[in-house]
């Protein structure tokens, strides 16, 4: 008989989580927005949590051969060790479940893969032991996994994708991140080319020091996209899209990074740029044929192997949802 084996009262809880931009070029470490295909298409991944007698993990989806070997190993093993330590930290029961990742986002993206996993497994731990932690307690345990894989802490992967919408972070002090609003014409077109880059690594290639006149102009072009925002002004909002911080020394990582912007630009594109650290890109658009057209060439030029994809896609203003089981 398998130590695992369930009860037929058995309780299951599946959560969802989809892809995310970190950054939205302008907003280093501060901005990140939700992914919804229009076709309908889940962007992300799901974990499902159950009652057993004893924890395990099993593990599916596209990209699920490309995770480190061993479930000790696993984010969302390590995400139920620390659930598990903050129920005891505040004197709750302890869990006993067994866990599933369906992992459909690839590894080193620049969708936020990791935070993917990471939100859909709290979420769903949460959900399953009856939500003893609000939403800023679970954004900081959040914060806290994705920082060990990112080698720094920073909500903009997993904001979003747990919150929904576009998203900005106001520090470690509750509320750790606020929904802003913003367009609900802007088409998003995002495109993976199938490589993969370190977020770590990524961050390394940044400057430990930036200049006077580069940190003006990103607190001026955060400041002025906000308030264009909540004034309703598209234009300025998407003059405001450039990245001062990140881009020069990222790009480098990305083959024909510069070939897609100036496609991007050809077709009307709002703005353009890296999504989080890379490879994949994303271009704004008003227009859905402009967003089409964009999306084709860059399924055509700029993906690079056969795990690459595009997607047009709108904001997910929903963030993290709870599935029916299966």
């Amino acid at each position: 008989m398998s130590d695992n084996k369930e009860t037929t009262s058995a309780k299951v809880t599946r959560a969802f989580a989809p892809a995310s931009i970190g950054n939205v070029s302008l907003g280093f470490d501060l901005l990140g927005a939700a992914l919804q295909p229009i076709d309908g298409k889940r962007l992300g991944d799901w974990v499902e949590v159950k009652d057993a007698e004893t924890f395990s993990l099993t593990v599916d989806g596209t990209f699920a051969d490309r995770l480190p070997t061993g479930s000790d190993n696993n984010i969302v093993t390590k995400c139920f060790e620390f659930f598990q330590a903050a129920l005891a930290d505040a004197n709750k029961a302890p869990l006993n479940v067994a866990m599933h990742l369906h992992k459909a986002l690839p590894i080193g993206s620049g969708l936020g893969s990791s935070a993917s996993s990471i939100v859909a497994a709290f979420y769903a731990l949460n959900e399953h032991a009856n939500k003893p932690f609000d939403e800023d307690q679970l954004l900081t345990m959040m914060g806290e996994l994705e920082g060990q894989i990112s080698g720094s802490i920073h909500y903009d992967n997993v904001a979003p994708s747990y919150l929904g919408g576009l998203v900005l972070m106001t520090g470690e002090e509750s509320p750790v991140a606020v929904k802003l609003p913003c367009f609900d014409n802007w088409y998003w077109v995002v495109c993976y080319s199938g490589i993969s880059v370190s977020t770590a690594e990524a961050r390394r290639l940044l400057p430990q020091e930036y200049s006077l006149s580069s940190t003006l102009d990103f607190g001026r072009q955060l400041s002025v996209f906000v308030h264009s925002l909540y004034a309703k002004d598209e234009a300025l909002a998407a003059k405001m899209m450039t990245d001062v911080i990140a881009e020069e020394h990222r790009k480098v990582l990305l083959p024909r990074f510069d070939d897609a912007r100036e496609a991007a630009n050809a077709n009307n594109a709002l703005a353009f740029g890296i999504s989080g650290s890379g490879p994949t890109v994303f271009a704004v658009a008003r227009e859905l044929d402009d967003a089409n057209a964009i999306k084709a060439w860059l399924e055509k030029e700029y993906i690079q192997n056969e795990d690459g994809f595009s997607h047009v896609c709108q904001l997910s203003t929903q963030g993290t949802q709870v599935l029916p089981s299966a």
